[in-house]
């Protein structure tokens, strides 16, 4: 159960945070660490039926087999759904849905539907990020204003005790996804007669700490770098972009670039960030991951904890054995290779702030407690209707203890259109763990030779 002083806190908003820095959580709740938490502030005991077990350290490295193709084996192929919820029951398992998923039942009562399986805490990460993560819940504080971090360890989940909706965001930024990878995927924004023309994007990401070349003064308020390169189609085809993600955002704002392969110049690219349109005008900048950079435009209020059904364990849909057309259909992906788990999220809603601007007033996270990483997010128009509905269908890469999606998708209840992304069925070696990178491949420069074909 949380704390009642941090639910009383979340949901005083963050007025505090203009005039104040935060401090950092009270050593006698560090104790909780060892005790009624997890090592990254989940709550280890069950619920009060049992339906969601307690966390007993997650599962082994050795839970599965990684063929020659790099795809895991499902530690769980063996589970049948213990029932499936559709358009005709829905009103039995309102309380454990959120808006998005009740609107996603409206908008296509024939077809959506959401088949949940036994409840699995399959979540385990590495000591050294468990290191990091005490240090910084005895350390870190919310920058002036919470567009930032003080005292962060890299390396480790921000806040492990979160007293506040800022706090909480931050953790999913902040969350832990391995120190490097690159991955090969595909993103499709389906035409509503569930025509699509894919998208196929080598990304790469790595923390400082996850470089050859480390430096931590110079490095001191990175987050993590990210370049991404259009591989198809011909159109899109050389395309690169760069983000140096800042911590600090106050004191240095995110950075990007692009490298235009018709024009073979390289640009400052401020455009990267909040509300401009991506995937063909079907989700924002600051949908992808369902939430990522500055989150300064809104205000975070911690509304506290639910139990919902969210895309968990999701091997089966990262399964080598389908096609991207067995996924992707009209309206949404195809419900048959999906699976959803009854878990305790953290639930956050951000109200935009009077005199900013974004094209949503106000979105809903709702943040699986175990990783840290968002599951479901529901965004709302300028008139306060519900627009897109984010999901996202989370596997847990046991052999390298990263949390990752098979799949992120972002619907639009309102023109009956939608965007995923994050598939890599089709292809062959698509995360990659073992990819050693340096500070220089992340630079303007290293674009503009990335694009010379």
């Amino acid at each position: 159960m949380i704390h009642k002083q941090l639910i009383q806190a979340g949901c005083l908003g963050l007025s505090l945070l203009a005039a104040q820095v935060l401090a950092a959580v009270p050593a006698d709740q560090l104790a909780r660490l060892d005790g009624d938490l997890t090592p990254v502030g989940a709550e280890r005991a069950g619920n009060a039926d049992g339906s969601i077990p307690a966390w007993t350290g997650g599962i082994g490295q050795d839970a599965g087999q990684r063929d020659a193709d790099g795809f895991l084996s499902d530690p769980f192929a063996a589970d049948q759904p213990l029932f499936v919820i559709t358009a005709a029951n829905v009103e039995q398992y309102r309380d454990k849905l959120t808006p998005g998923q009740l609107a996603l039942f409206q908008r296509y009562p024939a077809t959506y539907r959401i088949p949940v399986y036994q409840t699995r805490r399959s979540v385990a990460l590495p000591q050294s990020y468990l290191d990091a993560t005490r240090a910084n819940a005895a350390a870190t504080r919310l920058a002036e204003g919470g567009n930032g971090l003080l005292d962060y360890r890299s390396g480790g989940l921000p806040f492990a005790i979160p007293q506040n909706g800022l706090e909480v965001i931050w953790n999913h930024i902040g969350r832990y996804r391995s120190l490097s990878f690159q991955r090969q995927v595909v993103q499709a924004s389906p035409q509503a007669n569930g025509a699509y023309t894919p998208s196929v994007i080598r990304q790469q990401l790595a923390y400082p700490a996850g470089l050859s070349d480390y430096a931590p003064q110079e490095m001191a308020n990175v987050l993590y770098y990210y370049r991404e390169e259009f591989l198809s189609p011909a159109r899109l085809a050389g395309g690169v972009l760069l983000v140096h993600e800042t911590i600090n955002q106050v004191k240095e704002p995110r950075m990007a670039w692009q490298y235009n392969a018709g024009q073979r110049r390289v640009r400052r690219a401020p455009q990267i960030a909040y509300d401009s349109p991506g995937a063909e005008g079907m989700r924002t900048m600051d949908d992808l991951d369902l939430f990522n950079g500055s989150p300064d435009r809104f205000d975070w209020q911690l509304l506290g904890k639910k139990e919902i059904y969210i895309p968990y364990n999701s091997y089966k849909l990262g399964s080598p054995k389908l096609k991207y057309a067995d996924i992707i259909q009209p309206g949404h992906i195809n419900p048959e290779h999906t699976r959803y788990e009854l878990h305790r999220v953290w639930h956050v809603s951000a109200t935009l702030k009077p005199g900013q601007r974004h094209v949503y007033s106000r979105r809903d996270l709702y943040i699986d407690e175990d990783s840290w990483q968002a599951a479901q997010a529901d965004a709302y128009d300028g008139r306060g209707q519900l627009w897109r509905v984010s999901e996202g269908h989370a596997s847990f890469f046991y052999d390298q203890q990263s949390p990752q999606y098979n799949a992120e998708t972002h619907y639009d209840v309102l023109s009956g259109r939608y965007a995923v992304n994050a598939l890599y069925n089709e292809e062959k070696q698509a995360y990659r763990f073992d990819q050693t990178f340096n500070r220089k491949q992340f630079t303007p420069s290293a674009l503009r030779a990335s694009g010379i074909r």
